[in-house]
């Protein structure tokens, strides 16, 4: 169960969250640090990677195409990196049964700390 975090997440989050998620990548791992979001999504699908971003034109991709990929939508505005590691951390039983289970979407915001 491996993520790709969007260009809006930083890159440090591959290491920080890598015991939870272990084979996750950033779009700048991969060299797609300015690819369009139709070309990240088409990438996802090919490696089965569930996308996490804060991007509100991946919610409309994921609403228009449905999976895969898989979209976690983090709704938290700017925050510290350990922020978003807390949330996501906060939350990982939850987002393993989400890329287990039948949504095509998961939307995680601040207040779930």
């Amino acid at each position: 169960m491996s993520l790709l975090f969007d260009n809006n997440l930083s890159v440090k989050l591959v290491q920080l969250l890598s015991d939870c998620f272990p084979g996750s990548v950033h779009v700048i791992d991969i060299g797609m640090q300015n690819s369009n979001d139709l070309d990240i999504w088409k990438y996802a699908k090919d490696k089965d990677l569930t996308i996490v971003s804060k991007d509100k034109d991946f919610y409309h991709l994921s609403s228009a195409l449905g999976s895969p990929p898989k979209l976690i939508w983090m709704i938290v505005g700017n925050c510290k990196i350990m922020d978003t590691v807390d949330i996501i951390r906060t939350n990982q039983e939850e987002i393993i049964d989400f890329i287990l289970g039948g949504k095509d979407m998961l939307v995680l915001e601040r207040s779930q700390i």
